[in-house]
């Protein structure tokens, strides 16, 4: 049966009863699409998608956020009232092979109001930003890594396994891209509002483009540049900023790594003289404490941005900028 909004009258009544009881604009909950009907409304896959459809959108938008705050985001599976708030959202943001359960939710009922992030640039191939294990590398200096800047402005080669890393939000320039294309399809979906959407788009641009500056300069010039990371979710991150990252696990924060694969990253940090073994907040750290005794390391906190912690207060430009001072700290920068 296809849903059949309720009458304008009976929308109105239950938006200013919302307005009343303090309901934010934001949500996580399991209520149907079109609450609203002066907003557009529009359901995120997960936290940065969220950030950016509300800096964007602004008052204009209701977003609801389908992970749940300090709810890890790649395993989601979603309930029948989540279903229904795809099937209903005027515009729904995910991005292709992140969450399983949400590409099948979109495929199956949200039709063209969808917009794969993912398509916006061609994505890293998954071992971008990695070690490289060559006996080359042992003669790297500053100047090694070059190539790998300029390799990360092309469209990456398919890997053996095809895996492409969807953690792109990490590089704040590919996210301002994102933006700007968001800003397009909130104008075509919202015409009378478009102007207000590119002008927000702008303004976000502004805001990553000097978290990108902050980057740039912060870790120009470090002891290190090698960061040993509970999961290879940073490709971006290092790929942008000249850094290589050690990742336990794969892209996964839910994969296990094996006996070898934890002696070999031992050696590396040892190999790197690693001060710092990273591990992120909506995952057990054990793995990571392990490796860090083994080494004689201490272990920090290097979010991969997946999500928020609830109730933290934090956003993504305060998180990313967090971030930023612990690789200092880690990766004794000057």
């Amino acid at each position: 049966m296809t849903f059949r909004p309720a009458p304008r009258a009976l929308a109105t009544a239950t938006a200013a009863l919302l307005a009343l009881t303090g309901v934010a604009a934001c949500s996580t909950d399991d209520s149907p699409a079109g609450a609203d009907p002066e907003r557009v409304d529009v359901v995120a896959g997960f936290y940065p998608l969220q950030f950016l459809a509300e800096q964007i959108g602004g008052d204009a938008v209701a977003v609801t956020n389908l992970a749940r705050p300090g709810a890890e985001p790649h395993d989601l599976e979603l309930n029948p009232g989540q279903v229904g708030q795809i099937s209903e959202a005027e515009l729904v943001l995910f991005l292709d092979g992140f969450q399983p359960a949400v590409d099948e939710a979109v495929e199956q009922n949200a039709g063209d109001r969808a917009f794969d992030v993912a398509g916006v640039q061609p994505l890293l191939d998954a071992a971008a930003g990695g070690h490289d294990h060559g006996g080359e590398h042992a003669d790297e200096d500053e100047h090694g890594h070059d190539e790998e800047e300029a390799h990360a402005e092309e469209e990456p080669a398919e890997g053996e396994s095809g895996a492409k890393d969807p953690h792109v939000w990490l590089d704040p320039t590919r996210l301002a891209t994102i933006g700007d294309k968001l800003a397009e399809r909130l104008g075509a979906v919202d015409p009378d509002r478009a102007g207000d959407y590119t002008q927000r788009a702008t303004a976000l641009r502004t805001e990553l483009e000097k978290l990108d500056a902050e980057f740039t300069e912060g870790l120009k010039t470090c002891q290190r540049r090698e960061i040993v990371v509970s999961h290879a979710a940073f490709g971006y991150l290092t790929q942008k900023y000249q850094l290589e990252q050690i990742g336990i696990s794969g892209l996964s924060p839910e994969d296990e790594p094996s006996p070898q694969r934890l002696a070999v990253v031992a050696e590396e940090a040892r190999e790197h003289q690693a001060t710092t073994i990273f591990f992120e907040t909506l995952v057990s750290p054990k793995v990571a404490e392990t490796i860090a005794q083994e080494v004689g390391a201490q272990t920090a906190v290097l979010d991969p941005i997946e999500g928020l912690s609830e109730g933290n207060g934090a956003d993504y430009l305060s998180v990313m900028r967090t971030n930023l001072q612990t690789l200092r700290t880690a990766l004794s920068c000057s």
